[in-house]
């Protein structure tokens, strides 16, 4: 390799812009969206096409992406936050969906209120975790606290995660008008989840586009919508993932859908 070979690979590698644009940040604003299993879905559907996925609970205090996994793993976030391990030495592989897993730990307060330079320097480990990937996933907390908004700050992609109800509508628009102050140029795009029909999905979306568009100058793209389907639940309910399941229901099928434009504009 020449100098000027030599020279290339020190700057894209320490250019966090090039390689946080792999990292899909998940968002809601408002708990009980289902954030999670969408995260979850994502990971398992990026990965039967062939994407190197890790899938990461960033959802620090609450997580419970091993619970609907059906997950035990003995190595998790705390033990990375605690010094005794690093995120590569954290993570599990999840057999039944090809992808890794680094898992948060629920109920653990404290993980929630990390002070500046832990929660920077896990971003940073993030960062370089990242490159082992084509696709990292983060299952970020609800909400719009400084933690959320910290790791958010670390991906390229955010898909903000609705649904119908006007509180949940409310609660996005206030991820997204916070996250366009402090990146004007941020990609984010809306997922619609458990909508009764695509039309009345988009007939949502756009009423947030809207909003977007009045107060902010900003209209965010919409990726895709999920329909209501009672596979969900059930796939929660036993803990498995739902294209294992009910590979062929209609929640299903939207997810999947979703992640073919999120690939081809990528």
């Amino acid at each position: 390799m020449n100098a000027v070979q030599n020279s290339t690979t020190r700057s894209a590698a320490s250019n966090p812009l090039d390689k946080k644009r792999n990292i899909i940040a998940i968002a809601s604003g408002k708990g009980g969206v289902g954030k999670t299993w969408f995260s979850i879905t994502l990971s398992h559907a990026l990965a039967r096409r062939n994407q190197r996925v890790l899938l990461f609970d960033a959802d620090l205090g609450l997580a419970n992406v091993d619970i609907q996994l059906g997950l035990m793993p003995e190595r998790d976030l705390g033990g990375v936050i605690s010094g005794r391990l690093s995120l590569a030495q954290a993570k599990v592989h999840f057999d039944e969906g090809n992808f890794d897993v680094l898992a948060g730990r629920s109920g653990s307060g404290g993980l929630a209120a990390l002070p500046p330079n832990r929660l920077n320097t896990l971003g940073s480990d993030l960062l370089e975790l990242s490159s082992s990937y084509d696709r990292v996933v983060m299952d970020l907390g609800a909400g719009i606290d400084r933690t959320v908004r910290s790791l958010s700050s670390r991906a390229g992609t955010t898909l903000v995660l609705t649904n119908t109800e006007p509180t949940a509508l409310t609660d996005a628009y206030a991820f997204i008008k916070i996250s366009i102050q402090a990146n004007p140029a941020a990609d984010i795009r809306i997922v619609i989840n458990n909508c009764a029909s695509h039309a009345e999905g988009r007939k949502t979306y756009e009423t947030l586009r809207k909003a977007c568009d009045s107060f902010l100058k900003y209209e965010p793209i919409l990726l895709g919508m999920i329909r209501h389907d009672v596979s969900v639940l059930r796939s929660i309910r036993n803990q498995t993932a739902i294209l294992t399941r009910y590979p062929n229901c209609d929640a299903a099928d939207d997810v999947r859908a979703a992640v073919d434009v999120l690939l081809e504009a990528r």
